[in-house]
């Protein structure tokens, strides 16, 4: 058994608790992920103090049966390439060449879910101002919930201005 002691990253991270998911927006990176129940159930108790055995019991028990430590691996690559660990632990050396395809299948067997992280990167300010709404002062269609930007309303009034409709 690899006795890596995985620590989950907790610095510049908003953390919202969902009924089947955890979302983390990373401020540093500017990007949001959606961690489902099982890779959210291994990133809370990366504390720097249990192994990835232990990591596994807790899995087992969470699952009310068996699940391969492949699963456990499976959700650290994943934290690992999403940034969500302090620093990466090392496989064991029968895992160090196996993809996450292959890993997928190894740990396809258990009673749970496959750990699994959605990410998107967050607009920036000016980005996220770009979709106005309808009455809003506007230079271009893409620049509106609607896709509609014309001249006249409230914005018409002002030289070169168009108003989302």
């Amino acid at each position: 058994m690899n006795q890596n002691v995985p620590t989950a990253r907790k610095d510049s991270l908003i953390v919202k608790e969902l009924p089947d998911e955890t979302l983390v927006y990373d401020t540093q990176r500017d990007k949001a992920h959606c961690l489902n129940s099982t890779a959210a159930l291994v990133w809370k108790n990366c504390d720097g103090k249990r192994t990835v055995g232990q990591l596994r019991e807790l899995m087992e028990k969470n699952a009310g049966a068996p699940v391969p430590e492949e699963m456990v691996w499976l959700a650290l690559d994943q934290l690992k390439q999403f940034s969500l660990l302090e620093a990466a632990v090392t496989q064991p050396p029968h895992l160090s060449n196996v993809s996450r395809r292959q890993m997928m299948r190894l740990a396809a067997t258990a009673a749970i879910a496959a750990p699994m992280i959605f990410s998107i990167v967050a607009p920036n300010p000016a980005q996220a101002q770009s979709l106005l709404p309808p009455g809003a002062c506007c230079n271009s269609p893409g620049q509106c919930q609607s896709g509609s930007c014309v001249q006249g309303g409230p914005c018409g009034t002002q030289p070169n201005t168009k108003s989302c409709t």
